[in-house]
């Protein structure tokens, strides 16, 4: 039987919503909860990884490997600057409600002793995760079903806004950062038409974004 192409690009994303649900659900040693979930998002990359042309050596290149770096850091000012220059700007209703949550750390005091983990899994599986489902399949395969036909950052309205839209939708009271945030990276990628260089936008986002977390303690910075 023949597997869906989508399916290699999906898995990646899915496991890690997957551990996410699981965290928020379980109550484990965190050692076994943090490092369990790195170890099932790195297995169903790997898993995923030949069978997925545009993570292959010949296709995933860096063309804007320093504008994609300052791309990045953008995305981390953009997302702060609400919170930063507006005290309380996150409590209100239309951020903290019963369909996008509350802002507030998601992680266990037992879970913040292992931030080394939490990190690594911040900065190097989720961009990967993210960018394959995202803007490697799903703006593709909303121009048509036959998306490996499709050049990376091919530009269609319709995908382009939707994507973004849903992009920001998944980050619950940070969703109007996310929208934001997803017009920005989709824009990149139809500039660079690169998956390398999403993912490593994507990186260097976390990467701020866990080195703003672990030197001012804003753990709701954290899923």
């Amino acid at each position: 039987m023949t597997r869906s192409p989508s399916l290699f690009y999906i898995a990646p994303f899915a496991s890690l919503i997957a551990v996410l649900a699981v965290q928020r659900a379980f109550v484990l040693p965190p050692l076994l909860m943090e490092g369990g979930s790195v170890a099932i998002v790195t297995a169903v990359i790997a898993l995923s990884w030949r069978r997925t042309p545009d993570l292959q050596p010949g296709k995933f290149g860096l063309c804007y490997g320093f504008g994609s770096r300052i791309v990045g850091a953008a995305a981390f000012l953009l997302w702060n600057a609400p919170d930063v220059l507006i005290p309380g700007y996150r409590h209100r209703p239309w951020f903290e409600n019963p369909l996008f949550g509350k802002f507030v750390p998601g992680l266990s005091e037992a879970a913040r002793a292992q931030p080394a983990v939490r990190a690594l899994r911040a900065i190097a599986l989720a961009p990967a995760a993210e960018e394959l489902f995202w803007r490697a399949w799903w703006m593709r395969w909303l121009v048509q079903d036959k998306f490996l036909e499709l050049p990376l950052g091919t530009y269609s309205p319709l995908s382009f806004w939707l994507v973004a839209l849903l992009f920001g939708m998944e980050h619950g009271p940070q969703w109007e950062v996310g929208i934001a945030t997803g017009i920005l990276y989709n824009w990149w990628m139809v500039r660079t038409k690169s998956l390398g260089d999403l993912i490593l936008v994507h990186a260097t986002t976390n990467a701020c974004l866990s080195a703003y977390v672990l030197t001012t303690g804003k753990w709701e910075y954290w899923p």
